[in-house]
């Protein structure tokens, strides 16, 4: 891992240095920060086997913006927004947990020791938005997304209270804000806090995920900066005609079961093979979707849309509950009606909903641990000459928490156009 860090570095520093404002490299530039964190629990089940969870990351980032002169209407409606691609080397060492003996872990039995969360290191693209820009001053936020790469995941000889990860491949996720002070015409310093997730989006278990928060510092190296703050207002974006269409959409994802891992947790003996597996069998689950949108700007579309979804664990989990003498409905479809949001950056989108189920019927632990409501978060690639067709990847959850990662196949289709 300290070779990637250091050629990326290498590659980096190689870039900016043989920057000049007459080539394309002037729009390049490199940012290096250090994080220390804390893994943080969201809930009280967390809190009583989270032992010690402080850790630190450092990132280091090749950063590129467009600039007045290149005369791009969707910079221009974000003020001239930064994209990054990076790494991040998260150590973990410190972080410990430890299931003590408590009668509501059913048969699960406690270890003489701690389990460990591994070091990982994420490649992952951000998208800087600056919010104010000075002379001096520069206020900003960022997301992110990419995968992960741990050392140490949940197994029952070594690792068996690992809780928080359960693959070594990992879904990143990051966030930020930040004050940037520019103390020379390229340098800046900046003051940051940032929030950095990783975790299997429902593909295996465990799932809890590992929520690291903290402050951060780091240097920047901005060849454009002075560009962009004298010469912002020098382009003007073209007209936008603004129009409704219809989301065409079709998925296939996959997940693993909660019921599962609460069965072989907390209630099978310690004498069986299953006993605390880390071995979990992976259902596939599709959908289908069709949203009426709204695009009233370059940037952004909203609209509500009607979803239907059809999971084969369905009667798994019915088995599971007669298992257990539960008596509930099951059926492997749920219908669902959701708001819509769409953010876009030339043929990139980011693609959100907020919905509820209209249906869905799915046994015992969805009944009693699973909202009525859903989100569904995803990025998206749009192919002109496919008639803007996209592919993406989206992960839908139930109040945060993975319920599963899919990818879909989205067909735009256009009605009319809005008169000004």
């Amino acid at each position: 891992m300290q070779r990637v860090i250091l050629s990326f570095f290498l590659l980096t520093i190689g870039l900016v240095t043989f920057a000049s404002p007459a080539d394309t490299l002037h729009h390049w530039g490199v940012s290096l920060s250090g994080m220390p964190s804390k893994v943080v629990a969201l809930d009280k089940y967390q809190r009583k086997w989270m032992k010690a969870g402080n850790n630190g990351s450092i990132a280091l980032e090749l950063l590129h913006t467009d600039l007045p002169s290149d005369s791009d209407s969707f910079a221009n409606d974000f003020g001239y927004p930064t994209l990054a691609i990076g790494l991040r080397y998260t150590m973990n060492g410190a972080v410990r947990m430890h299931r003590r003996q408590d009668p509501t872990w059913g048969l699960a039995e406690e270890v003489d020791y701690d389990s460990h969360l591994g070091n990982t290191l994420s490649l992952f693209g951000s998208f800087y938005r600056a919010l104010h820009r000075s002379w001096h001053w520069e206020t900003s936020y960022s997301l992110s997304g990419g995968i992960g790469f741990n050392r140490k995941w949940y197994n029952k000889y070594d690792a068996i209270d690992n809780e928080l990860i359960g693959t070594p491949v990992l879904i990143y996720f990051g966030a930020g804000v930040y004050q940037t002070y520019h103390f020379a015409t390229s340098w800046g310093l900046r003051a940051g806090f940032e929030f950095v997730h990783h975790s299997n989006g429902a593909l295996y278990r465990p799932n809890k995920g590992s929520n690291s928060i903290g402050p951060s510092i780091g240097l920047v190296y901005y060849p454009y900066y002075k560009t962009l703050v004298n010469k912002r207002h020098s382009f003007q974006s073209l007209p936008f005609k603004k129009y409704w269409y219809l989301n065409v959409a079709a998925s296939m994802g996959a997940k693993t079961l909660l019921e599962d891992w609460l069965l072989t947790q907390f209630n099978t003996p310690s004498t069986e093979s299953d006993y605390r597996t880390e071995h979990f069998r992976i259902y596939p689950a599709y959908s289908l979707q069709a949203d009426v949108m709204y695009r009233y700007a370059r940037r952004w579309a909203s609209g509500i849309g009607i979803e239907c979804f059809y999971g084969t664990y369905a009667s798994h989990i019915k088995d599971l509950d007669e298992q257990r003498g539960v008596e509930e409905k099951h059926s492997p479809w749920s219908v669902g009606v959701a708001g819509k949001h769409e953010v876009f950056y030339h043929n990139l989108s980011l693609a959100m909903a907020f919905g509820f189920y209209l249906y869905r019927q799915m046994g015992e632990n969805a009944r009693h641990n699973e909202s009525i409501f859903y989100e569904k978060i995803g990025v998206h690639y749009s192919f002109p000459s496919l008639n803007g067709l996209k592919v993406g990847i989206s992960v839908k959850a139930h109040e945060t928490k993975a319920d599963l990662t899919e990818v879909i196949v989205t067909y735009p289709i256009k009605l009319y156009n809005v008169r000004r």
